[in-house]
């Protein structure tokens, strides 16, 4: 570890770099937007589009060091790494196809990451980076952002404590529009890259959207996925990847899943919806509506119960940012990734242990199995929508 980095010291809050997210982009600001909200991190460095317009407009925006925007990550992390007043870490929120090589390098030059997902375009990539991470003691957060709603973890230890008995059955969903017309062939930049697979990978819908079920699921219940059987739809015209996609799922131990993800669901907006049904009770969870969770029981009334009203985990307590009836919603939830990243990374570089707890955001490890769940997907798909092993 680079000399002044064993320490924040007085230093109150950590600093961040981020590869993508120039003008015209999405994600970037969302995140930009999240690490903001608690104080805890600065972002001070950027490489925001391969257009160094781009990124200098960017900067600028965000009132950054122009000496600190650069042309290509490389030079970004020869920099920095050459700085006393280097930062912690960097964020990469740009297409699939480029995480890999981005964090490897950011690995390597001995920063901690931070990466949109899926993790990597192939399962080998991302395991190399779990692996890499691991060698170098590196922080490596994926950001699947639903996981950070309060509900979503009130919901997970519900199932821990055992409330809902044995798990029996999951049916998960996450209808989606915006490609129920042929977008991709308007310019419009999230369509274009999202469905061409040089940029995507293997899988566009399942790929996107698909993935947050399978980490949803993963991390409510704790099952591992035994076998699956998949079936992706190509629906839109001349689409290389697909726009739909329906998925069976063995669990270990026995329990059953059925999970559906789709681009072209006319009237849907963001319908991620998860129920996990068990032989004592029952959640559901929406993520248009997630300061709620409806709890059925075998032998009492069905409970909704309210974020910020009723009593919760401690937990989830800790994460609810406001009283009942004032809704918190994606922007909270992505927060809530970024304050638990924050509080691990201060207290790794101070050299205090790490509990649990200090680790409840999405790893490498989750990334790596989100893309092996992509592949197998795609692989049951093309041999004619057969059981495969996970």
């Amino acid at each position: 570890m680079i000399e002044g980095q064993k320490t924040l010291g007085k230093r109150q809050r950590l600093r961040c770099g981020m590869i993508g997210g120039g003008r015209g982009a999405f994600i970037g600001d969302v995140h930009r937007k999240a690490l903001a909200m608690d104080g805890r991190i600065e972002l001070v460095a950027g490489c925001f589009s391969p257009s160094i317009e781009n990124t200098r407009e960017t900067g600028e925006s965000l009132g950054l060091d122009p000496e600190r925007l650069y042309a290509s990550f490389s030079e970004m992390f020869a920099a920095e790494t050459r700085r006393p007043d280097r930062f912690d870490f960097v964020i990469i929120v740009t297409p699939n196809d480029t995480h890999f090589s981005i964090a490897r390098a950011a690995l390597e030059s001995g920063f901690h990451v931070v990466c949109d997902k899926p993790l990597a375009t192939s399962s080998r990539d991302a395991e190399t980076l779990d692996r890499l991470a691991a060698q170098k003691e590196k922080l490596f957060c994926v950001t699947y952002t639903y996981t950070g709603y309060p509900m979503v973890k009130h919901a997970r230890d519900m199932i821990a404590a055992g409330e809902l008995g044995t798990v029996r059955f999951v049916s998960a969903e996450y209808p989606q529009d915006w490609l129920a017309t042929p977008l991709e062939k308007t310019g419009q930049k999230q369509a274009a890259w999202r469905t061409d697979p040089i940029h995507a990978g293997i899988s566009n819908c399942d790929g996107d959207i698909g993935s947050h079920i399978e980490n949803m699921v993963a991390y409510m219940t704790g099952l591992g996925i035994d076998t699956l059987c998949a079936r992706l739809d190509r629906f839109g015209e001349g689409r290389a990847l697909d726009d739909n996609a329906s998925i069976m799922v063995d669990y270990v131990g026995g329990a059953r899943g059925l999970y559906w993800s789709s681009q072209i669901a006319v009237g849907n907006d963001n319908g991620f919806r998860v129920r996990i049904y068990g032989t004592r009770a029952s959640i559901e969870w929406a993520q248009e509506n997630p300061n709620y969770l409806r709890v059925g029981h075998v032998d009492r009334p069905t409970e909704i119960l309210s974020r910020g009203r009723d009593a919760l985990s401690p937990r989830a307590q800790e994460l609810s940012r406001i009283p009942s009836g004032h809704p918190e919603g994606y922007f909270e939830a992505f927060a809530n990734i970024y304050r638990t990243f924050a509080g691990a990374l201060a207290r790794k570089i101070n050299g205090e242990p790490l509990g649990v707890g200090d680790l409840d955001f999405p790893g490498a490890a989750d990334g790596a199995r989100g893309v092996r769940f992509i592949e197998r997907c795609v692989e049951s798909s093309e041999r004619g929508a057969v059981w495969v092993k996970f």
